[in-house]
């Protein structure tokens, strides 16, 4: 009897755990933000959260207080370095209890977090070992406590007093104004004015740990850790019954928070989190296969934008509860990556490239894969009420959950029902077209369409017989079938566009839409080509251009693109003939594309499901968030190039004015949003070098290095999705010049400049003076030596003149000699004639005559007067050295210095020749000459 009795149990246990895997494994879930303690720089465990005005996160951790601005995790310790068990916000100060401690941390002007200790100041009196687990702010008192004592601070009168307890103090809960806590094997109690004051002691409270107390609908509500709610009413103790209640009593609940919707978060010691609806019903439950970092759940909180953060044993999760995305998470790859997705009757399908898969959409239970199908599913299309399934096999006819094989050829891309012809279908495969045939109430294969055998993954029909092939690698093509679409007339290349990898073609309110990354263009039937469209070009960003596959979802006339930031549709106005363009941001890495495959299929109630490569996003259009954001400066941070000086944080709340050398800047900002699809990006200038607003980026922070000295002013502002920032922060700072520039070295150097000039003017005034006089100096000297040299030449003209007279003189005293020589010589020619004729008496008279004209004084003088004329101071200067020298020795020198030989002198002195060199001896004496000297040179050169 046992052993069948155990034998139940184990089945009992077997399909209760298969049905646990079940639920696991088909989990849809809100999107879970993951951080490590690599992430945060911290221990494993987090035991509390709060949250300030400013939307910052603070978490209690092992190594100290965590601080989270939506950027960047900041670590806080105590000086002791002992554990963070307990952290509140209360008044703008962060309270955090620790091992026999407990203070407030606040934030100084550098934007950093100063301790400040209650407890030391206070000298509380500690028990050994004691730590503070909880912190709760009511009215002017904070209430820290531990497991034996509540130490209740009044925050006016900076004093203390004390609760004890005999035993344990497991938990201490704040219900509207009432505090109420847990005595271990005794009961429940509540502080009133300042003391302990019993509510119940009832068994369940003696036996079991109370994890948290709501109110809930005007009744006092209790969780405890194993045997679920109960409510105190009147005094009386009664379980609170709900349908969880059997699951729930499977697990130990260690945390829980009531939401601000009245549904509840339990967070439990080994399954996650389970998510109750007010009326207590599970909502889903997540847990480390469906994403959560651990499986423990020490601590659970809900900020001001109803993220839940998730307190484990290995981390922190921020659960985005309230986003407009919910995930499901196919981490141990069984069904694949998501190509295609249907909503039909009470099914939902999605085709994976491992095949295709259903479930009943609105349960919460695992995808049954359909026998038949495996391999790459590439499309699903409804046509009235058959769904057709192209399959990488060939083609299926799916019957709820049974799938028929009609078409057994290589690959089916896609379906287009023929214009006007109901019973045929076309499909695009691998190596070509092909017809489908409804017969007989059946849809079977007809025929291959010939004459054209390219994979026709994109098609749209022009009209009846014409349609549009897309192919990335070919381009696109215009066919003309035959009127029984058994062959292909005409094949004609479409010019009018060009080809380009993840193209595609799609129809969209009757219009055929060509998407390439130059942009979207529209067919135009009457040109008979494609024409660029502005409008929907606008569906993405040419930079942002990640795939042109357009996906036109015909029950809520929407047209779906891609990009690189999210999610864009267009749809028909209501008011208005200009459709309207809507972005989603969905970041492409979030989204995980299959690229080129991108997929996005209407469920009901303008929920989408996306398709992805780990599994699929489903995007509600309803849950619109337009909540506003700012952005902060967290801290301000100046450096320099020296690798000596250590960079420092200054003070953010006036204007900063750093040294020349300090010239390295890094701003740190951050928008506090925590929604794991809302992507924080910041757009900053510099105005006084970099006056422009920079690219969009997701850094949260920004280094200038090497600024020039100047006057600066930084601004920052932010944007998560469309939605920019509120605000646009800003901080002014100066980079002093550096000490060669500053005022006084200026000033300085204006002063030596006016010096400088002024030594230099009289420098060179001076210089000037000196120059000028010596221009004077050098202007006189060459007047002087002009004059000169104009005397020098008028002295050269006048020696020339008087050379040339000379020579007149010298030439006539020649002439005048040679004729007295000649005269001389004639008459002393007579007279030797006539003293030859005796005969003659008269003779003797004549030769008188003639003698007297040979001695006659008259030619003497004459000759005189001509010689002085053309060498007047010879005579006085060789009388001057010879004053013994008589006239006729005189006259003989004048004779020598014309240099006249004996011969020619002997005439002129009416002597012989012989007489002439007796004369020249004589003379020869007189002036001392020795006998070697010749004195005609003698008398030449005086």
């Amino acid at each position: 009897m046992f052993a069948v009795n155990f034998k139940k149990f184990l089945l009992i246990l077997i399909l209760f755990s298969l049905q646990l895997a079940n639920l696991v494994y088909a989990q849809e879930h809100p999107p879970i933000q993951s951080y490590s303690p690599i992430d945060y720089g911290g221990e494993n465990q987090n035991w509390a959260f709060s949250q300030s005005d400013d939307k910052y996160i603070y978490a209690a951790n092992n190594k100290g207080l965590l601080e989270f601005n939506g950027a960047k995790w900041s670590l806080y310790t105590i000086s002791d370095q002992s554990n963070v068990r307990s952290v509140a916000v209360l008044d703008n100060k962060v309270y955090t209890g620790s091992y026999r401690e407990f203070g407030y941390w606040q934030r100084n002007d550098f934007g950093l977090l100063v301790y400040n200790t209650i407890s030391k100041n206070l000298e509380v009196p500690f028990l050994d070992g004691e730590e503070i687990w909880k912190i709760i702010g009511i009215d002017d008192f904070i209430l820290f406590q531990s497991l034996k004592r509540i130490y209740l601070y009044n925050k006016n009168e900076d004093s203390y007093s004390v609760i004890n307890s005999d035993t344990n103090l497991y938990r201490i809960f704040k219900v509207d104004d009432s505090i109420y806590f847990q005595k271990t094997r005794d009961g429940v109690y509540e502080i009133v004015n300042g003391e302990a004051q019993l509510v119940s002691n009832h068994d369940i409270f003696k036996d079991n740990l109370v994890v948290n107390v709501f109110n809930h609908h005007n009744k006092l509500l209790f969780q405890t850790e194993d045997v679920g709610f109960y409510i105190l009413q009147d005094g009386t103790l009664l379980k609170w019954e709900i349908p969880a209640n059997d699951l729930l009593s499977k697990f130990r609940i260690y945390s829980s928070i009531k939401l601000k919707d009245d549904s509840f978060i339990l967070g439990t010691v080994s399954n996650g989190v389970f998510h109750l609806t007010s009326e207590g019903n599970i909502n889903r439950s997540i847990n480390k296969t469906g994403g959560l970092s651990s499986n423990t759940v020490l601590a659970l909180f809900e900020d001001v934008d109803h993220n839940i953060w998730l307190g484990l044993e290995n981390g922190v999760d921020c659960l985005n509860i309230k986003s407009r995305f919910t995930i499901y998470n196919d981490k141990e790859g069984k069904i694949g990556a998501v190509n295609i997705s249907m909503l039909s009757n009470k099914y939902l399908y999605i085709g994976t490239n491992q095949g295709l898969f259903y479930k009943e959409y609105g349960k919460d239970e695992a995808f049954t894969f359909i026998e038949g199908t495996k391999g790459a599913v590439w499309e699903l299309t409804q046509i009235n009420d058959t769904i057709f399934c192209g399959h990488h096999s060939g083609t299926f006819i799916i019957k709820d959950t049974v799938a028929k094989k009609i078409y057994d050829a290589e690959g089916t891309w896609n379906f287009k029902t023929i214009p006007n012809n109901p019973n045929l279908i076309l499909q695009g495969n691998y190596s070509g077209l092909s017809i489908l045939e409804y017969k007989n109430d059946v849809w079977s294969f007809r025929n291959n369409i010939e004459e054209f055998n390219i994979s026709s993954r994109y098609l749209e029909f022009i009209n009846d017989t014409n349609l549009l092939v897309s192919h990335e690698n070919r381009g696109v093509f215009n066919l003309k079938f035959s009127n029984d679409y058994s062959r292909v007339l005409n094949t004609t290349k479409e010019n009018s566009v060009k080809k380009g990898l993840k193209t595609s073609l799609a129809k969209y309110l009757g219009n055929i839409f060509y998407a390439h990354k130059d942009g979207v263009y529209k067919y135009d039937s009457i040109k008979n080509k494609f024409v660029l469209d502005s409008l929907y070009s606008q569906l993405y960003k040419t930079d942002e251009f990640t795939t042109g596959k357009l996906v036109s979802d015909t029950k809520s006339n929407k047209l779906w693109a891609f990009s690189e930031s999210g999610l864009n549709y267009i749809y028909p106005r209501n008011l208005s003939d200009t459709p309207k363009i809507s972005h989603i941001p969905l970041p492409s890495y979030l989204r995980n594309d299959i690229s080129g495959y991108e997929n996005n299929s209407h469920l009901e109630n303008n929920r989408y499901l996306y398709g992805s490569a780990t599994g699929y996003i489903i995007v509600d259009l309803n849950n619109q968030d337009n909540k506003s954001f700012k952005i902060g400066i967290n801290t301000i941070t100046v450096s320099s190039y020296h690798k000596s000086y250590r960079a420092e944080i200054v003070n953010k709340t006036k204007n900063g004015e750093f040294d020349n050398y300090k010239n390295n800047v890094k701003f740190n900002f951050s928008i506090p949003e925590y929604n794991k699809f809302l992507v924080a990006e910041y757009q900053y200038k510099l105005e006084g070098i970099f006056n422009e607003w920079s690219p969009w980026s997701t850094q949260p922070s920004k280094l200038y290095e090497n600024l020039p000295h100047g006057n600066y002013t930084f601004y920052v502002r932010g944007r998560i999705g469309n939605q920019l920032t509120e605000n646009t922060e800003q901080y002014s700072f100066t980079i002093e010049a550096p000490w060669y520039l500053s005022n006084l070295a200026i000033a300085f150097y204006i002063a030596s400049i006016l010096l400088f000039s002024l030594i230099m003017h009289n420098i060179y005034k001076q210089y000037y003076k000196k120059q000028r006089e010596k221009l004077l100096l050098k202007t006189q000297r060459e007047l002087e030596l002009q004059e000169l040299e104009n005397r020098q030449q008028l002295m050269r003209f006048n020696n020339d003149k008087l050379k040339q007279d000379i020579d007149s003189k010298n030439r006539e005293l020649g002439i005048s000699t040679m004729s007295l020589i000649k005269k001389n010589e004639f008459l002393h020619s007579i007279k030797a004639e006539l003293q030859n004729a005796q005969d003659s008496k008269n003779l003797k008279h004549i030769i008188k005559i003639i003698d007297r004209n040979l001695n006659n004084t008259d030619d003497w003088n004459t000759f005189e007067e001509a010689f002085n004329n053309a060498d007047k101071d010879f005579l006085k200067k060789i009388k001057t050295l010879h004053p013994s020298l008589t006239s006729n020795d005189l006259r003989l020198c004048a004779y020598l210095r014309l240099n006249l030989s004996s011969k020619e002198i002997a005439p002129l002195l009416n002597i012989s020749p012989r007489s002439v060199e007796v004369k020249r001896y004589r003379l020869r004496k007189k002036i001392g000459l020795s006998h070697e000297s010749s004195l005609t040179h003698y008398i030449l050169e005086i």
